[in-house]
């Protein structure tokens, strides 16, 4: 790990984001665009207290934020003009609520016709669902993707992965940066329209082609890759850690075997899934005798397709994370760096959540000065 180093101020740096308090995918997204260098400002409500108060909120990192009672019509004011200066808005509410507020994107058509309007919901601004509430598990279990993670017994929560953070924040993000560059071509800003449920589905692309040309079983542990075939799953070590194992292309399973002290004349065909449950019994057996780190170390460096699977405390301390950099340390936290790596412009860390409020008049002053003043 290292401090962030001080130079480019990332592809974004110029960009200006208000970003309405919100939870999960919102500020994921939002921080994703300060750490490439978008200056991004919050609006949070006087005295708002977390759903999970943390001493490090990553997912505010870089960014400062006001604190406005959209009640109060001054603030209210504040938070329109705020937004009229700004280049993107980033609101979560549940449909109707932002027009309710006066702040809805018909308000800024004649003010800031290029405003980018970032709207992310679980359910979109339309459906059947679209105004009942609902979390990340509700929404994956909706697609299909949460029937088709964890073993046969029943599914298992990917965390809040696939949902809030692939499907909802990252695809708000694309969905903006694309609307950006036409109101640059143009002047014309738009509604991007994000849900969890679409964006989950859209992830699964390549799941649904392997269903429609019956290669996927509609059931868990039944398909290549979730955990049923015995050379892409994971296995228990002696010491009870684990190792990940991807050995998929016939290559990749002979060295796999080989490493593993295995002859391949010995061995089930694994081509027919009848033989996987045998295969999956020696492979288990042989993972038994050694510890995982032990494993590590006899399959690293080849293409065995065999990693560790490290806990989130292990994975900073990882070679391959040191070297790419992957973790940093912002004020002595250690955290996930910005991602992707851009070779000219790479992205960064400003600092991490602040605690106390900027006033909301000193950015608005600031940000009606012209551009490049």
């Amino acid at each position: 790990m290292s401090e962030p180093a001080a130079g480019p101020e990332g592809p974004l740096a110029g960009l200006r984001v208000v970003e309405m308090a919100g939870l999960g995918p919102t500020p994921f997204a939002a921080m994703w665009l300060a750490d490439m260098g978008a200056e991004v400002v919050r609006i949070e409500r006087p005295g708002l207290k977390p759903l999970i108060p943390m001493r490090h909120d990553f997912l505010n990192r870089g960014r400062d934020f006001v604190a406005l009672d959209l009640k109060d019509a001054d603030d209210l004011a504040t938070a329109r003009a705020l937004i009229a200066a700004a280049d993107m808005l980033i609101e979560g509410m549940r449909p109707g609520v932002m027009e309710r507020l006066g702040l809805g994107p018909e308000v800024f058509c004649k003010t800031n016709p290029a405003l980018i309007y970032g709207r992310m919901t679980g359910w979109g601004q339309s459906g059947a669902l679209a105004h009942t509430a609902g979390h990340d598990i509700n929404y994956i279990g909706l697609t299909g993707a949460l029937h088709a993670i964890g073993p046969a017994e029943g599914p298992v929560p990917p965390l809040n992965l696939v949902g809030d953070f692939g499907g909802g924040a990252m695809y708000l993000v694309a969905g903006m940066l694309a609307a950006l560059h036409v109101a640059r071509l143009t002047g014309r800003g738009q509604v991007v329209d994000c849900a969890i449920t679409d964006g989950t589905s859209h992830l699964a692309a390549m799941i649904h082609g392997m269903a429609a040309s019956g290669v996927w079983r509609d059931e868990r542990e039944a398909n290549l890759l979730d955990g049923h075939a015995p050379f892409y799953t994971t296995y228990e070590c002696a010491c009870g850690g684990f190792v990940a194992v991807g050995a998929l292309e016939e290559q990749f399973y002979a060295e796999f075997t080989m490493r593993l002290g295995l002859a391949p004349d010995d061995l089930p065909d694994r081509s027919d899934p009848a033989n996987w449950p045998a295969l999956r019994a020696i492979f288990a057996a042989r993972f038994r005798e050694k510890s995982r780190d032990e494993w590590a170390r006899i399959m690293e460096g080849s293409d065995a397709c065999v990693t560790p699977v490290l806990s989130l405390r292990e994975a900073p301390a990882h070679r391959h994370n040191r070297d790419r950099h992957t973790f940093i340390d912002v004020e002595n936290v250690t955290q996930p760096a910005p991602a992707p790596v851009l070779s000219d412009t790479p992205g960064g860390i400003r600092g991490n959540a602040p605690e106390a409020p900027l006033e909301a008049g000193s950015v608005l002053a600031r940000w009606r000065q012209p551009r490049h003043s």
